[in-house]
């Protein structure tokens, strides 16, 4: 069944924390994607710690970010025009295949005595074209799982799982990585992928864009149609500007092994921990948009929750003390969840069902762009002036972009439904 055959609206008096989970599909694919991301999550602490290992640079630790970006901003486009055109759901069991095959490979390699950083690269870089293909589609199906009044608690929900993913994978990285190190995890990342698509294919729901009339070409007319659209819907372009500006200022994952072992002196077990406080507070507030659903006059929410961001960076970047470092993390990860719960409703809503993989492709460029280039940019910059200068600085051009956007996105300004 889909979403357009169910009630539009949910009362309030029905709504709590995980409504959209009594939805049989998007009830299969968030419990996979918890799975998959905790994984990817774990992957992702372990490339860090061990590129830090290999080479005790901070350049090369922005170059993770560079490696993970690039592909996104060659294929995303061709992605989105792609996840409109075929079946979205076997797109996604092609795509989430290909990541495992990447993740297993880096296992095998790492576990022969792997000491080069560039096959770390190049299978980090593919595993990241395949996310060009599988993000546009994910994002295009979510709305055809659910009502649309149970979409916001759909995105939520979809946060809730990222977020969760943030704290808990992290963590066991830190713990596993100090006892046996990555080989594990990346095997881990590896099996992890099997539970996105065992849920795709227990999935009764229709992965076709367009049920009732002949999919788009794959071509670049229809790669245009999408532009024009994302171009001449203000409301898109603002919200995707100020979260790639905000997000490539204040990005300081990267740093984050630097700040565990030189700085605060806690060791990998302590970089878990930093690496999982941002999902500790993005979860709670996950969890109480997933309740008490949209705000009142959403676009200056989203603009004061960036400004919060970048706030709570710059503080990261002068604390000397492992709790305060902690307490602001977190308050960074809250903050990006109520922009990103709110900016992902908005988008999705005011886009055509045939238009929204092409949409989102166009978003993970701002939306991955943003902190995979800020953490290029992170590791460029403190190895200029300082791994403190470098964060304090880019929490203080985020707080700038906020201040300009407040001038000049005057439709988010004014957004209030």
């Amino acid at each position: 069944m889909r979403s357009e055959d169910l009630p539009s609206t949910t009362t309030k008096s029905k709504r709590s924390f995980f409504t959209a989970l009594r939805h049989r599909d998007f009830r299969l694919l968030w419990i996979g994607q918890m799975v998959s991301v905790t994984g990817s999550q774990m992957q992702l602490v372990a490339i860090n710690w061990h590129v830090y290992l290999l080479t005790k640079s901070p350049l090369a630790l922005g170059g993770v970010g560079l490696v993970r970006i690039l592909p996104i901003i060659v294929c995303s486009l061709f992605g989105g025009v792609v996840a409109d055109a075929v079946d979205r759901k076997r797109l996604m069991l092609a795509t989430q295949g290909l990541m495992l095959i990447s993740a297993t490979a880096l296992a095998v390699m790492t576990a022969t005595g792997l000491q080069s950083i560039w096959p770390i690269y190049a299978l980090t870089a593919i595993a990241s074209a395949a996310l060009a293909f599988d993000n546009p589609a994910r994002q295009a199906m979510l709305p055809t799982l659910v009502p649309v009044g149970d979409f916001p608690n759909a995105v939520s929900l979809g946060i809730i799982v990222f977020n969760s993913a943030m704290i808990v994978g992290p963590a066991l990285a830190g713990l596993l990585l100090s006892v046996r190190g990555p080989a594990l995890i990346y095997g881990i990342n590896a099996v992890s992928f099997v539970a996105v698509i065992i849920a795709l294919l227990l999935m009764r729901a229709s992965g076709r864009a367009h049920v009732d009339e002949q999919a788009p070409q794959i071509s670049l007319g229809a790669l245009r149609e999408g532009l024009r659209f994302v171009w001449r819907t203000p409301i898109i372009v603002q919200t995707m500007t100020l979260d790639f500006v905000a997000t490539f200022f204040a990005s300081a994952t990267a740093l984050l092994p630097i700040f565990a072992a030189e700085i605060l002196n806690v060791g990998a077990r302590g970089l878990g921990l930093l690496a999982a406080a941002p999902g500790t507070g993005s979860i709670i507030s996950g969890l109480a948009m997933a309740r008490i659903g949209i705000t009142k006059k959403q676009g200056r929410v989203v603009l004061a929750s960036v400004a919060i961001y970048g706030a709570a960076t710059v503080v990261f970047g002068l604390s000397r003390w492992f709790w305060l470092s902690l307490l602001m993390l977190a308050i960074t990860g809250a903050s990006d969840t109520v922009s990103t719960v709110l900016r992902q409703t908005i988008r999705q809503l005011v886009t055509p069902n045939h238009l929204r993989g092409r949409m989102t492709s166009v978003n993970m460029i701002f939306f991955m762009g943003g902190p995979q280039l800020g953490e290029m940019e992170a590791g460029a910059v403190a190895a200029l002036i300082g791994v403190t200068l470098s964060v304090v600085t880019g929490g203080v051009g985020c707080l700038i972009a906020v201040a300009g956007a407040s001038l000049w996105a005057k439709e988010l300004m004014r957004y209030d439904k």
